[in-house]
Parts: structure tokens; sequence; C-alpha cells
């Protein structure tokens, strides 16, 4: 082969794979749709379905924190609101080096409480349980330093209920959240885990646990990120759901059964993603068993999290993301293609692989290589415009149709200063960040490649969900 032979190869191959990844998320925002429509059109009268309501089955809530003091009594706070007719919260302090045990007795007036624990999955040992004397639905795990997973494993442990709902310490969920995720245990027994929307909290207003109004932080970051989880996150995900191929439920937010968990080993304390390990785990061992399973995704039950404001937090998050998809797929290699695998071994594990996991080494390579092309004089004017315009164009259009979607869905933000706010930075988005991102997601692929050590880094909190200054643009 020629050289002009290899060129034309390439840029050909840059421009199909970009069409193809791009026409795969048309393809799930149009599933998604469907999906909305007939989810609002069963949900426009009441907060739940008149014959479900009543038989809600109990929920543990657990809460893993590790040096949260600055959020978690707000936080708790707000599960301790939630309507709901039985349910337990669960925190567990993860061998914090702050004041999280502090905050966590002082606010709910802690006392040792002697009880049996039932060590079903392994676990770092416990220091003490607490009890509140204000909330005796509260309990607080005292435990050595393990890590998210096994904080989790440790609160299951210590669970009394059949569900459990694992919940970031610094999030807020909205008071019929736990009711809506919780739905598709009743409707469909064959259910196993559900997962919920999470969206971006900084530039809203929390009083007392409660998040009391909705507004657009000032931070740009946050407001990319904001315009980010409604493609990527929400639509993305409410895609997969009608064929049962959600292959993530964001651990800041879902509901799983008990049994069905500790059956499979718990969370995985060896990985950097133990949320969506569990879920593809999950997958392969119900669809290789041949048993009949439902994993959805719910998209109005809401958790509201922080987002990382600094390109140096935000970085760390990317890349463990990436490590924590390429651990998942890896550690469960079996599903691809097997024989019972159904859309999520045949669908979603490989869309999953080729546009997620090898995406950012193939779209930063694109760039790259176009662009040093196109300069060189080795790419026509007309296919690097061509290219631009693929590359950019589609996520525009893609970004763009989800804010519509998610306004006219849900209409979260409804000032309409707000929605051309977030119409600016669906432009911004698509000019820079989600490159930048891309080049964040190769370092993490990189580094697992590599098997360089996995670090969580360090999440800087705002606050503005403990005293309710969100920076909001409002």
């Amino acid at each position: 082969m020629t050289v002009n032979d290899w060129v034309v190869g390439t840029q050909w191959f840059f421009l199909l794979y970009f069409i193809c990844i791009n026409m795969g998320y048309v393809m799930l925002n149009l599933l998604s749709m469907g999906s909305v429509k007939r989810y609002v059109e069963a949900h426009s009268l009441d907060d739940m379905p008149r014959g479900i309501s009543g038989f809600e089955i109990p929920v543990s809530v657990l809460v893993p924190a590790y040096n949260e003091q600055e959020t978690i009594a707000s936080s708790v706070r707000s599960m301790l609101q939630l309507d709901y007719p039985d349910y337990e919260v669960i925190v567990i302090n993860d061998g914090s080096k702050d004041g999280t045990m502090d905050a966590l007795r002082r606010e709910f007036e802690l006392e040792p409480f002697p009880e049996a624990y039932w060590q079903r999955l392994p676990v770092k040992p416990v220091h003490a349980i607490y009890r509140s004397r204000k909330y005796p639905m509260l309990r607080v795990i005292d435990k050595e330093n393990g890590g998210k997973a096994d904080a989790l494993n440790a609160g299951i442990n210590a669970s009394r209920y059949p569900l459990f709902c694992g919940v970031d310490a610094d999030s807020v969920l909205e008071r019929v959240s736990l009711r809506r995720v919780v739905e598709p245990f009743l409707e469909d027994p064959r259910t196993i885990a559900s997962g919920g929307t999470v969206r971006v909290a900084n530039g809203c207003t929390v009083d007392s646990g409660f998040l009391t109004s909705v507004g657009l932080p000032r931070n740009p970051l946050a407001l990319l990120q904001i315009v980010e989880y409604l493609r990527a996150f929400l639509f993305g995900r409410l895609g997969w759901s009608p064929i049962n191929a959600v292959l993530i439920i964001s651990g800041a937010f879902g509901v799983f059964t008990k049994d069905v968990v500790i059956k499979a080993g718990g969370y995985r304390t060896d990985t950097i993603g133990e949320d969506m390990e569990l879920i593809v785990r999950l997958h392969r061992l119900y669809r290789t068993d041949n048993i009949p399973y439902r994993i959805v995704f719910v998209p109005d039950p809401v958790c509201w999290t922080e987002a990382p404001e600094t390109l140096r937090v935000l970085k760390n998050q990317r890349i463990r993301w990436q490590r924590g998809l390429a651990e998942s797929l890896s550690l469960n290699i079996g599903l691809l293609f097997h024989p019972r695998g159904g859309a999520v071994g045949w669908l979603a594990f490989p869309f999953m692989a080729i546009f997620e996991l090898l995406g950012p080494l193939i779209e930063v390579a694109g760039y790259v290589l176009m662009t040093l092309g196109f300069l060189a004089g080795l790419i026509s004017q007309e296919a690097f415009i061509t290219f631009i315009v693929v590359a950019f164009g589609f996520g525009l259009v893609l970004s763009v149709s989800s804010l519509l979607l998610e306004e006219i869905s849900f209409h979260i933000y409804p000032k309409p200063h707000q929605m051309f706010v977030l119409l600016l930075f669906v432009v911004l988005e698509n000019l820079g960040y989600r490159q930048i991102n891309s080049v964040w997601r190769l370092w993490g692929l990189l580094l697992w490649i590599f098997r360089s050590k996995a670090r969580w880094g360090e999440m800087t909190r705002g606050a503005s969900l403990q005293n309710g200054s969100g920076g909001s643009t409002h």
C-alpha cells in the first residue's frame, strides 16, 4: 500500500468511527424518548400508582462516609425525611480522619448499640455500632478504613431489610426519590436492581436536608457537567433500560435485592469502579445461568450531588471512572457475545467496549492525526471539514436534543435564563470540554493497561449541601 492509501484509509476509519459512535447515541436518545413518554404518562397523576402504594418493600439506606464532615449531617437529615413507610438509615464511617464521627454524634445524639452482627460478607474490623437517640431508624457503623466497597459490604451485613439502597454521603435525595426507585421491584418481581437519576447540586439551595430551590452554579465546570449528565448519564442509560441492558447504576443512588448481592459475593474491594462492576457481574451471572431478571434505570427518582469545580478534582474523577469501566468489563468478559447474553451481551457490552472503553484512544488519535495530516497537506480541506462537522456537529445535536428532552419531560430548570445559559454551555461543552475529557479518559485507560496503582484522589467539598450556599446564578 502507498502512503496515500494509508492516509485515505486512516481518514475513513476515523470518520466512520465518529459517525458510528454518534449514531449509537442517537439511537439511545430515540429509545429514551419512548421510555420517558411512557414514564411521564404513568406518573402524571400520582406519586405512585394506586395499585402499588401501601405495598412498598422495606429498605435499608446505606451511606458510606469517608472524611465527609462538611456534608454528612445535611445528607443524613435528608434521608431521615424521605416519604417512605418503612426504612432504616445506616451510615458507615469508613475510618474517617476528619470530624465525620464527631459531626454525627453531635447532630444525632449517638449512643453505643450492642447488637448481633452477621458478617455474611468479609469486611474490615468494625469498632462499634451506634444508634441515634433522636431517630430510632438511624444507626452508625464505625469501622476500620477499607474503601467504599468494603463500607457498603459492612452496611449490607448490618442491614435488616430485603432491599438496600446505596447513597453517597455527599448527596441529597428528594422526598419521593426512594418510592420511585423501588417501584420496579413492585411492578416486576424479577427486578434485582434499580437506579435513579443523579443531578448536579451545585447552585441549588438545601435547607435542613431538603433541596428547596433548583439553580445553576456560577462555576463553569459545574455548568458543563450539568449538560454532560443529561446527555451521557440520564438519556444514555435510559436508552438501554427497555431492553434490559443497563450496565451502569450510579453508586450515588441505586437499590438492590440484598440476598442477590450477597449470593453474588457483594461489592468487590479490589476494583475502583465497584458500582458498575457489580451490575455487570449480576448481568453475567443471571445470563449465564439463564435466570429471568430485570435491571432497571428510572429517570425520575433524583439524587442531587456535588460536582467537581476544579480541573484537578474533575481530572481525577474521570481517570477513576475510566479505570472502573475497564475493570468492570475485563472482569466480566464472559458476558461478551455469550450465547445467552441477550441485548446486554450482544449490544450493550460491545458498545461500551468499543465506544466507551476504547473510545478515548481512538478519539484522541483521530483529533491529533487528522489535524496533523491536514496541516501537513496529506488530508484535503474537504475531508478535514467533514471530520470536524461529524465530530463536533453530531455532539452538539446530541447535547441539544438531550437538553430539550429534559425540558419537555421534567422541566427541572423552569426559568428562561436558565435554559439560555444551559444552551450556551451545550455549545461550549463541544468546543474543548469533551476533548479534554477524552484525554483524561485516555490517561485512565493507559494507567489500567500498565497496571498502575489505583488512587481515588481527593474530592474538595464546597459545603453547599450543608449550609445552603450553592453559588447559584439565580
